[in-house]
């Protein structure tokens, strides 16, 4: 096991990059990816990095030359030998040859396109602009790197000690919650956390204490050469993404009603099983599965990504009885902000009631909430968002209209054809 607080004290950047390989990313990326390359292989999509913490300060804390070297790093990395036998052999989700043949080759060859860097006030720009199963990958690494790069900064300042205990005191918090966990029944839980993770070493670190912590109730990580190295299973299935591309390529409102669902008609084409996951929330959860067809009910569960999840679970839990569908046979996975006072209070609500699992994501892989002073290593919440396709703006109204991004008028269009009214502010946790 790595000794990572000796690691970071010997500041050896240079061999201890970022992101280190390209499946240094979640499992859905790839997934999502092939669906792209098979079924919108010409859109042409601008991802944009938005800091919805506007006090951190990401343009004091990180030098842009580390930057660019980091992000120019991950434009010279590509698929070893062992990755893409792992890809093209490994059984996932009791799928053999999930990837085919021709994503493959093509995945392969492939080098990261140009980014564009530019520093406006105490904030970066940072956008990708090309083919949208190109550019699409750039999203775990950029937030990955800017992630680590705020906590070097700060751990740079610390003295040898210092790492150590500060070290000493993550991994108590991480047990800590691994120990209150495992008392659950019929817990099932996963790591979601590579995105806005501390490191890559730490998030490496965490899944290992939930695989001995947990056993059989850790189900694997969503991070898939954390998955390869560890022999875990890989966790994913599609995200938020595709039914904002597929709406912005509407040609008019019916289409755009329409776009949702022609999403997850194309993904049931490829996958089956436990890869058919709804995520309702886009444009409206209750909206959403109110307008759903009834094939949409024989589907395996709902993932819960934003608003109040039991609120969401129940409306989940509704409609499948009221499609004749029995909840007991469907599963529900929280994935939002989740630390273990929630994730225990959604397990005893919905015990019996449904299947149910969790994604755990910063909250397992970056909490170090209160260990160094004024708070500096305190998780926050970055994303990277596909922001136009083929010139069109995208738009995600969210079941939090914190959450919520596009052009004003662009939201209140998109509100208008989903049927999406008032809604309850939830704290963006992370």
């Amino acid at each position: 096991m790595v000794d990572i607080a000796t690691r970071v004290w010997n500041h050896k950047w240079k061999i201890d990059p970022i992101v280190r390989s390209l499946i240094d990313t979640d499992f859905y990326k790839l997934l999502m990816c092939q669906s792209i390359y098979r079924n919108k292989p010409d859109t042409q999509v601008t991802f944009s990095l938005i800091n919805r913490s506007k006090h951190v300060p990401l343009a004091h804390l990180i030098d842009e030359g580390e930057l660019r070297e980091q992000l120019d790093h991950v434009r010279s990395l590509s698929l070893s030998r062992g990755e893409s036998t792992w890809l093209r052999g490994n059984t996932f989700y009791g799928k053999r040859q999930m990837f085919t043949s021709d994503f493959m080759e093509w995945f392969e060859g492939l080098r990261l396109p140009a980014y564009h860097l530019e520093r406006k006030g105490d904030q970066y720009e940072l956008t990708f602009e090309g083919k949208w199963h190109e550019v699409m990958l750039w999203e775990i690494p950029a937030l990955a790197i800017l992630m680590e790069l705020r906590g070097r900064a700060v751990l740079d300042q610390m003295g040898k000690f210092e790492l150590q205990v500060l070290y000493a005191r993550g991994m108590t918090r991480v047990w800590e919650k691994i120990e209150k966990l495992r008392e659950l029944p019929d817990l099932s839980i996963a790591d979601f956390g590579t995105r806005r993770r501390h490191s890559y070493l730490w998030q490496d670190w965490c899944v290992q204490a939930m695989r001995e912590g947990l056993g059989d109730k850790f189900t694997g990580t969503s991070n898939c050469k954390i998955a390869m190295n560890r022999e875990v299973e890989a966790i994913g299935t599609n995200a938020h993404e595709l039914p904002m591309v597929y709406a912005a390529l509407a040609p008019d409102d019916a289409a755009l009603a329409q776009a949702p669902y022609d999403v997850l008609q194309d993904w049931q084409d490829e996958h089956e099983g436990n890869l058919r996951i709804i995520l309702p929330d886009t444009y409206g959860t209750q909206g959403f599965l109110d307008k759903a067809p009834d094939w949409l009910a024989g589907w395996t569960g709902i993932r819960i990504d934003s608003g109040d999840p039991a609120t969401a679970a129940n409306v989940a839990i509704d409609w499948w009885k009221s499609r004749g569908e029995d909840p007991r046979d469907k599963r529900v996975i929280f994935s939002d902000g989740l630390d273990v006072t929630k994730i225990q209070e959604l397990q005893a609500q919905f015990a019996g009631k449904t299947n149910i699992s969790f994604g755990w994501g910063t909250l397992l892989t970056n909490d170090f909430r209160g260990l160094v002073p004024d708070d500096a290593l305190a998780p926050f919440s970055l994303v990277c968002k596909a922001v136009k396709a083929n010139g069109q703006p995208t738009v995600k109204l969210s079941d939090n209209p914190k959450k919520a991004m596009g052009p004003a008028s662009e939201i209140a269009r998109y509100k208008r054809v989903f049927g999406v009214g008032e809604q309850d502010e939830q704290d963006v946790v992370v």
